[in-house]
């Protein structure tokens, strides 16, 4: 079967939901600059680009149509370039570029981008409607579909004995990671700046305006955080409503609502070469799996086992770990039951600390995967996520050699 290749990735930098400098940028803006940028940096034509995968959580409120069409648009593709929306909710963004290889690998397509946006601004918080209503047989046999992520995450603290003091512990390392990560410069190979305009409220007098500003870095990092700070915050609830003590997820363990869009040409290995264009890495597989919806987030302490088992690998022979940040306390728990290394997961961050623009996560965590082992001159690397309605996702890269 033929090979496929990553040889480039963008994204922007991810900025808050609401408060944050997209907080009045359309997803194809994001989108279409992601893949602008990826193609610009793989030396290729944009012509050359026969199909778009972008995954997005929530599609059907990005722009009302085909946010991956839009986007690649947006970019400067030509008319025949195709787009497709992928849905999988949090790993959209990972699976878009698993099938954007798959694609390649089959000889459907010599090039292909996988990629993922999504605007929570615009969206979640700017008058759609999520609590769609429920259908009477699946609430009868599977209500949990319809729990929020929160309450999934209070789940599996409670039933895999996940404690509030290590969640919290896991989020300052996260935070502090992060941090050390941006004095260092580690995202600027990845990260392309974009200036947009930003909806800005006036605290003083009560009034907006648009201003213009220019996301070059992700702003959700909060590098001043402490563990007395941490300790401090109340468990929440979605929407912000207080509950009951002894509960384990706080603003402060759990991922930050962000908006950003990433993007990674994938090509047969045979034509990069004949191009000259040296890649990043080499996709290698991709599992998805399925658990209870009420504790969607144990989902990659089962997908990567079955993505290892298929290529006869084991746990050790990985390099390096990308596993999304949506709760600290079921990082903790995928951690421990996979006896995943801890200095050699999400070694610059996660979603606590930068931010999880759902359908977008994915694509950043790979792209972000072949670049920091590249650094590291690690050989493997795996991408996984926890996914809502009860699933997980895992994709193995071979990192390669600058």
């Amino acid at each position: 079967m033929r090979e496929a290749v990553i040889v480039s990735t963008a994204r922007t930098g991810l900025a808050k939901s609401m408060r944050g400098s997209f907080n009045q940028t359309h997803g194809a803006v994001m989108g279409g600059h992601a893949i602008k940028s990826a193609v610009a940096r793989a030396g290729i034509e944009a012509g050359e680009v026969e199909d778009v995968f972008m995954g997005c959580g929530m599609p059907e409120g990005a722009t009302g149509n085909n946010i991956a069409r839009e986007s690649l648009i947006w970019a400067g593709c030509p008319v025949t370039t195709a787009g497709i929306t992928v849905n999988r909710y949090c790993s959209s963004g990972l699976n878009a570029i698993a099938f954007a290889a798959q694609q390649v690998m089959t000889g459907a397509g010599d090039v292909a981008i996988g990629a993922g946006v999504e605007s929570i601004s615009l969206v979640q918080m700017g008058g759609i409607n999520l609590n769609h209503f429920t259908e009477e047989h699946l609430m009868s046999v599977k209500p949990a579909l319809w729990m929020s992520m929160i309450e999934t995450a209070e789940l599996v603290a409670q039933r895999y004995n996940i404690s509030r003091d290590a969640s919290d512990e896991y989020a300052l390392q996260s935070q502090q990671r992060t941090a050390a990560a941006q004095a260092a410069g580690k995202f600027n190979d990845e990260i392309v700046p974009i200036t947009v305009k930003m909806k800005k409220l006036d605290k003083a007098t009560g009034t907006e305006s648009l201003v213009d500003v220019t996301v070059d870095r992700d702003e959700c990092n909060r590098p001043d955080t402490t563990l007395e700070g941490l300790k401090s915050l109340k468990p929440v609830h979605m929407g912000g409503q207080q509950v009951t003590e002894g509960k384990n997820v706080t603003a402060g363990n759990a991922s930050q609502f962000s908006d950003g869009a990433s993007a990674s040409v994938v090509m047969e290995a045979g034509l990069a070469a004949k191009k000259g264009i040296k890649p990043l890495g080499i996709f290698r597989g991709f599992a998805v799996v399925g658990v209870e919806p009420d504790e969607m987030g144990i989902g990659p302490a089962l997908a990567v086992p079955r993505l290892l088992k298929r290529h006869n690998l084991k746990i050790e022979d990985i390099d390096l770990w990308e596993l999304n940040e949506a709760f600290a306390c079921q990082v903790i728990y995928c951690r421990n039951k996979l006896g995943i290394p801890n200095d050699r997961l999400n070694v610059n961050g996660g979603a606590i600390s930068i931010g999880h623009p759902y359908g977008m996560s994915g694509a950043r965590m790979a792209g972000h995967l072949l670049l920091e082992g590249r650094r590291r001159g690690a050989k493997l690397g795996v991408a996984t996520m926890c996914i809502g309605g009860g699933m997980g996702a895992a994709g193995l890269f071979e990192i390669l050699p600058a």
